[in-house]
């Protein structure tokens, strides 16, 4: 985590040797549908009734932990698409980024997240995230079976050329009139105009932008699960600066391409507000300070 801001003045290009070979879910195949298919996961599910332990304030809501962060102020200058680099490669990048931090920081919790402390995959009290199986049924699943198979879902559409490509191609960058060029306050340069659509000068394929949206939407999971189950482990090793400021940065982009729906955060929601106001106060110091 000692690169993680020094990670964003990588060059653009994309590492094409991924290696994560572990076979993949059960995910079942859609039939007539352009592009690969949604990530098999369905919503809300209800879990056991919630305990008298469980009403108890989330250590993540407390306090040193919760303004516990390697950055004080605001994230939008790190998040911003930058001048005539293409959408595509920026969300491109910046998914592989995401992808590979919390990857790493699952891996320093897993050995708490067993079958037997985490029989199902809990974001907060009577809140569990259920798995389609491949008939499509909801599947409430331990956790670590769950974010195995989210993990391993994710990294085969990263590993797959046909929706993140690695060869180059004869356009790789936006300019002021490239459709794909991101636009504040939508979401993105496909804008509904008939073939266009986000990514298309870096060779990005039509629903590369609703894939981003997919794998954000799984990995928002992940943060949910580690947040209000292993939270404390996080603490016990001294992290909650960097995974704070980790999953600071991971909503700072969601809201500035529209990669997460407000519903997809509201197991959260508390946390992010309560980030929002601890950088707006801090944004307000600094401007007094003047």
């Amino acid at each position: 985590m000692s690169q993680f801001f020094n990670s964003l003045g990588r060059n653009f290009g994309r590492n094409p040797n991924r290696n994560r070979d572990k076979k993949p879910p059960p995910i079942p195949t859609t039939g007539g549908q352009q592009g690969p298919p949604p990530p098999q996961s369905a919503g809300w599910q209800p879990s056991t009734p919630p305990t008298s332990r469980q009403t108890m304030r989330p250590l993540m809501l407390c306090q040193p932990f919760v303004k516990s962060s390697l950055l004080k102020g605001s994230f939008k200058t790190i998040v911003v698409l930058p001048k005539y680099v293409d959408e595509g490669e920026w969300l491109a990048l910046n998914v592989f980024e995401f992808f590979d931090y919390l990857n790493r920081f699952q891996g320093v919790v897993s050995e708490f997240c067993t079958v037997k402390s985490c029989p199902s995959m809990s974001a907060g009290p009577g809140l569990d995230y259920s798995w389609l199986d491949a008939n499509r049924q909801p599947t409430r699943l331990p956790a670590p079976t769950y974010i195995e198979y989210v993990m391993t879902w994710i990294q085969n559409r990263l590993n797959d050329d046909t929706v993140f490509p690695t060869k180059a191609t004869p356009t790789t960058t936006a300019s002021l009139i490239t459709p794909s060029a991101h636009t504040p306050g939508g979401n993105g340069g496909n804008a509904g105009a008939p073939g266009n659509w986000i990514g298309k000068d870096g060779g990005f394929p039509p629903a590369f932008f609703q894939t981003c949206k997919a794998i954000y939407k799984q990995m928002f999971r992940v943060f949910a699960h580690i947040y209000h189950t292993h939270f404390d482990k996080i603490v016990h090793l001294s992290l909650e600066a960097h995974w704070n400021s980790f999953f600071a940065h991971f909503i700072h982009f969601a809201r500035e391409f529209d990669l997460l729906e407000k519903r997809d955060m509201e197991p959260l929601k508390e946390l992010i507000d309560i980030f929002d106001a601890q950088i707006a106060a801090n944004t307000a110091q600094k401007a007094s300070d003047r």
